[in-house]
């Protein structure tokens, strides 16, 4: 007999073991073997189904996930055999954009074979992740509780992404690889490539191979075009969209390394504060036709390397200072009257924007550059909100897309101090966000409008590297960056409208964590194990 799931409440044990919640989840009160489970699919020309298909054959076959609550539970008395997976996908359309469909639905029987169904690839790749999780190993034994199990499952939003900056400090392709398989187990979809900043040029440019000759940090610290590729394929293998960012004008001191008669207020020392927001300073100088010409020049170029169909082009934090103290933009604003740092300030976005159009692309932007500055960019751009909540429904409401990143609640690199040697305090974005704190931030707060909360696509959550590096990262990252990831695929409400409770959700996050660490991805510890051991013994009265 197939009994509701009461999501409302206490959760029952199967539903304990998915993350991120499905949207529809029924189950039944049998535990059902599942000794030598196998997927399959009976007919596919799909390379990146098949793919999935070993990689989740591989990660069910070794993995031995218990839920730390059951440690000592013992083999469970079953009722029935699971034989194995089918899967079945309704387009050949491989096609990865923001409205790809990643919706599934998973049967699992208490006796025979379970079944997976999916419009798509990628929801077919989404249903793999959620059987896999429900499988679990007690007394040398694997089994599915609860059986049987119908879910119905969509994402809530069509962006949940992660931003790695990797021009502070360098992670290896590895890094960013083991990055992308825990996104994967977590449902995330994006990717965000922070690849260059004023710190370093790590990519290779074949336009200007100066860039990364004078901006890498080594020759050991570099992404050629075939390291950019072997990520874009893997990442889409598992159904992750690559958006690369290259930050223009500001942040782009490094640039001035190659190129310095494009640049203003290079390396201002030591009052680099005056021209920038961290050091070194250095903005591209917009009084020059040339250095408008190099942006267009990138974006030419590395639109053409980067296949998703979004763009980033930065826009974030210039320095107005920066061009009035530069003696060139002077001389350019003497010699044209009617003409001021922000009316070229305008005729750069416009610039770069244009060109980002005629490349095929969807621009997307910081929020700086429709809030900042008397630049419209086109009505077609994602804007990302990062310095105020509140922009996000002041950007919905001028009729933009949003993607919610506020530094206040989705900012991972926070919470360490400042990095500035002889200034010992707290950093700027300080305190360090919790995964309660990241968990319980709604993106469509103070929006009411239907038409408006519609155009509030995704969030962000972002992990600045001034404090970050191979030694750290997964814990920066995990399982903090898993807390955004369900409330980005299953909403802060269920489907009755209630607003779920980090002390609700705090088991399955606790099973999820540890099945990450088994899955390899070292994510850092949320409470004192016996809290994982004793469910709902650690919430405060």
């Amino acid at each position: 007999m197939r009994v509701a799931l009461a999501v409302l409440g206490t959760l029952s044990v199967a539903v304990a073991t998915v993350w991120p919640i499905p949207a529809v989840y029924t189950s039944g009160l049998s535990n059902t073997a599942a000794p030598s489970v196998q997927i399959m699919a009976w007919y596919t020309t799909s390379s990146i189904l098949s793919g999935a298909i070993a990689r989740y054959n591989e990660i069910i076959g070794n993995e031995a996930f218990t839920a730390p609550a059951d440690y000592m539970n013992g083999a469970p008395v079953t009722d029935g055999s699971i034989i194995g997976l089918s899967v079945s996908v309704t387009s050949s359309d491989e096609t990865l954009t923001l409205d790809t469909d990643e919706s599934y639905t998973l049967d699992v029987p208490t006796t025979g074979q379970a079944s997976l169904t999916a419009k798509t690839v990628y929801g077919a790749l989404r249903g793999m992740e959620t059987f896999s999780q429900l499988l679990e190993v007690n007394g040398g034994h694997r089994f599915i509780k609860n059986t049987p199990i119908h879910i119905e499952d969509k994402p809530a939003f069509q962006h949940r992404g992660l931003l790695l900056d990797t021009a502070r400090n360098y992670f290896p392709i590895k890094d960013i690889k083991r990055t992308l398989d825990a996104m994967s187990y977590n449902k995330m979809n994006v990717f965000h490539w922070h690849i260059v900043d004023a710190q370093s040029w790590p990519v290779e440019s074949r336009t200007y191979p100066s860039l990364q000759k004078n901006g890498a940090y080594s020759t050991s610290m570099q992404y050629s075009y075939q390291d950019v590729q072997d990520v874009i394929g893997y990442a889409q293998e598992r159904g992750i969209r690559v958006i690369p960012e290259f930050d223009v004008p500001g942040h782009t001191y490094i640039v001035g390394q190659s190129k310095p008669e494009i640049m203003s207020c290079l390396n201002k020392q030591p009052n680099w504060d005056t021209f920038a927001a961290e050091p070194p300073s250095g903005q591209l100088n917009i009084a020059k036709a040339a250095a408008a010409a190099f942006a267009v020049d990138i974006v030419n170029e590395y639109s053409g390397l980067f296949t998703d169909n979004v763009f980033h082009v930065g826009g974030d934090e210039v320095n107005l200072e920066c061009w009035n103290k530069d003696s060139d933009v002077q001389t350019y604003l003497a010699g044209h009257p009617g003409s001021s740092v922000e009316s070229l300030l305008v005729d750069f976005y416009g610039k770069v924007h244009d060109a980002v159009g005629k490349s095929g692309k969807t621009g997307m932007t910081w929020e700086e550059t429709v809030f900042h500055t008397n630049y419209t960019p086109p009505m077609s751009t994602i804007i990302q909100t990062w310095i105020d909540e509140t922009s996000i429904p002041k950007t919905v409401a001028k009729g933009y897309r949003s993607i919610a990143s506020p530094a206040s609640a989705y900012y991972l690199d926070c919470g360490h101090g400042a990095w500035l040697s002889n200034f010992d305090g707290n950093s700027w974005c300080d305190p360090f966000k919790t995964w309660m704190h990241i968990y319980n931030f709604d993106p469509l707060a103070n929006i009411t409008d239907a038409a408006q909360q519609k155009l509030v696509i995704g969030g962000e959550v972002a992990l600045w590297s001034e404090q970050s590096d191979s030694t750290v990262l997964d814990a920066r990252l995990w399982p903090r960056a898993a807390a955004m990831a369900e409330t980005s695929w299953s909403g802060r409400r269920d489907s009755s409208g209630r607003v779920r409770t980090t002390g609700e959700v705090a088991q399955r996050l606790h099973n999820q964590r540890f099945r990450m660490l088994g899955r390899g991805i070292n994510a850092e510890p949320m409470q004192p194990l016996w809290c994982a051991r004793n469910p709902g013994a650690c919430l405060l009265p």
